[in-house]
């Protein structure tokens, strides 16, 4: 088979990034490359490997030696030549996974173990997108009683599965959502203003309220620059707490007497909007 100049480029790239991911768990470079050589062709010969992978034969047999003991590689018997097998890459994974679920196990318990019982306040400023929904993300899986939420359809999309993960295990959920959904999670309350609301912030809005003992309060603009707050502090989650349960009373009463509402205060409610008078049309 002839592989293309563009094909080379690409397996080289995958291969690249593979044994970063492989050294990420703690191989060797060369340990990386061999496993990689036997993934693509096994079982071989420790000359075969070293051919594939361009270590230098001296070190072939060290290399494959670490990678005995690490258990991801295995002699095969054989009369004539000595011959290694990978261990499966799903094995790897799994076993990687369970070794770093437990390694972090115990590193949660022995902190906590050591950790003062002074109760230490905390206010984070993040500015990374990514950042703000990976801590929502773990702030929801955290929550064990209640979780309240207000956010945009460019959130939703990757917080849907943790909320309703927290469903399930019995955590009460409150949902204040910028637009239209198909598919309710726990009590959804949509905004009626969501034009309005962009115009007025300049962009979208994340705040993840859970258990009333941690928030996160995050501004989004279009091209997903992103500032904010995470904090555990009593008078910032109140805070982040009460402006959602505001816009639900609020949205509550508009979807019972926004006819008689818009008649007083505009269509968009915009002379109620005005807090620095209080007038109806």
């Amino acid at each position: 088979m002839i592989f293309s100049p563009v094909c080379a480029i690409l397996t080289t790239m995958v291969v690249n990034k593979i044994k970063s991911k492989l050294m990420d768990l703690g191989f060797g470079e060369y340990e990386a490359k061999a496993y990689i050589a036997l993934i693509s062709e096994s079982p071989s010969t420790a000359y075969e490997v070293a051919k594939r992978s361009a270590i230098p034969t001296s070190k072939i047999y060290e290399v494959l030696s670490r990678l005995e003991e690490r258990g991801v590689v295995f002699e095969v018997d054989s009369k004539e030549k000595r011959r290694y097998l990978p261990l499966p890459p799903d094995e790897l994974v799994a076993t990687h996974r369970s070794k770093v679920d437990a390694t972090l196990g115990e590193l949660r318990e022995g902190l906590n173990s050591i950790t003062s019982n002074s109760r230490l306040s905390f206010l984070r400023t993040i500015t990374v997108y990514r950042q703000f929904i990976d801590k929502a993300i773990q702030i929801i899986n955290e929550a064990s009683d209640a979780l309240l939420v207000s956010l945009w359809p460019e959130e939703l999309k990757f917080l849907k599965e943790p909320l309703e993960s927290a469903i399930n295990r019995g955590v009460k959920i409150a949902v204040v959502h910028f637009g239209e959904s198909d598919t309710p999670i726990g009590q959804m309350y949509c905004h009626p203003l969501v034009t309005t609301i962009a115009l007025e912030h300049g962009g979208r809005g994340l705040v993840v309220v859970a258990d009333s003992k941690d928030a996160l309060f995050a501004r989004i603009m279009p091209d997903d620059h992103s500032e904010g707050v995470h904090s555990n502090s009593i008078g910032f989650v109140s805070m982040a707490e009460d402006f959602i349960r505001h816009d639900i009373y609020i949205m509550k009463i508009v979807n019972r007497f926004g006819i008689e509402l818009q008649s007083k205060f505009g269509e968009n409610y915009q002379t109620l909007r005005n807090v620095f008078k209080d007038e109806e049309l």
